[in-house]
């Protein structure tokens, strides 16, 4: 029987066919991506520095931030939804020319984003999330599993933090381009804080024998309301100490939950604490961008805590587990 959804197939369908093992699963190619561009933007930012590349509409600083964020960031968020939706709802994700379609339209994106032709920028780099978020709603949806919606809301809103950037930069909007590279951070470290939650107390109970990981809805509660409200808070941009209280706040909430998870039981585990030592570093970040927004600390000494600390890790951690896992080779 045919799918309804070209490139959406069923478990069965696909059992039956033979694809190209790079095109068979979503995190292979942008996880794949991810890491080579991670490799490669220094040396793309050093030739542009010099003069080798044309000049693009994006300053040094910007270009950084935004291709970090909306290019390798949002790279391994696709690759892993793309995946884990395939667990969540007994669907399957684009595959074949989809998956390589949707892998396309990211590299242009890349590409174009070094080039002097903001339009072209502004469309390929806010379509590549919008069709992430279309390509995992078609399996929820089909599977009617409501619980994960979340995170084609949240691709949609990094869509529209991408766009108000790239607006921003080109003087369509008067809104500082920072604000909206802060945005989409907090909407990232949303998306962690959520996937933790769910994930790290599972992978450690799972692999440490006799840990009692828990969850108390309490505190899960006040830690997610907390990074909404920090992400509410840079949208409205209070006085600097709501920034602050809010931040303050949450680092506790997010600190009683990792201890929750009991870490230090992890340290002879590494595809485990990598994750807890990701998870201690959204504290450190939260803890900083307090201090940061009545000047005891520098801004980019906060953002860096998120983005290398945090992110760095969360990233590292999750692709080595899901290449694992998905592969058939042991978890270590």
């Amino acid at each position: 029987m045919a799918s309804s959804q070209p490139g959406f197939k069923t478990i069965k369908e696909h059992s039956i066919e033979l694809a190209p093992a790079l095109w068979e699963m979503g995190f292979r190619p942008f996880y794949l991506l991810a890491s080579l561009f991670a490799a490669l933007s220094i040396p793309l930012w050093v030739a542009r520095y010099a003069g080798y590349l044309p000049a693009p509409y994006l300053p040094g600083a910007l270009w950084h931030g935004y291709e970090m964020l909306f290019g390798y960031t949002t790279a391994v968020i696709a690759g892993f939804l793309l995946t884990a939706v395939r667990t969540w709802s007994g669907q399957l994700t684009p595959t074949r020319l989809p998956l390589a379609g949707l892998a396309l339209l990211w590299l242009l994106g890349r590409i174009v984003v070094l080039m002097p032709y903001p339009l072209a920028a502004i469309i390929i780099n806010v379509s590549f999330p919008l069709a992430v978020a279309i390509a995992i709603a078609v399996p929820l949806i089909k599977a009617a599993n409501r619980r994960n919606y979340f995170a084609v809301v949240l691709l949609i809103l990094m869509a529209s933090a991408s766009l108000m950037f790239q607006l921003t930069t080109i003087g369509v909007v008067a809104w500082p381009g920072y604000f909206s590279l802060q945005v989409g951070l907090d909407l990232v470290l949303l998306i962690m804080v959520v996937i933790a939650g769910r994930v790290i107390p599972m992978f450690t109970n799972n692999a440490i024998s006799g840990t009692k990981a828990t969850r108390n809805s309490y505190v899960e509660k006040t830690a997610l309301a907390g990074v909404i409200f920090l992400l509410v808070a840079d949208i409205l941009q209070p006085p600097p100490q709501v920034i602050t209280l809010i931040a303050g706040a949450t680092a506790a909430a997010h600190t009683v939950r990792l201890f929750l998870w009991q870490p230090w039981r992890t340290i002879q585990t590494p595809l485990v604490w990598i994750l807890h030592a990701a998870y201690a570093w959204v504290i450190a970040y939260l803890v900083l961008r307090g201090l940061a927004s009545n000047g005891l600390a520098a801004p980019s000494v906060a953002i860096h805590a998120l983005t290398v600390g945090a992110i760095g890790s969360v990233t590292i951690g999750m692709m080595a587990r899901t290449s694992l896992g998905h592969t058939g080779h042991r978890r270590r």
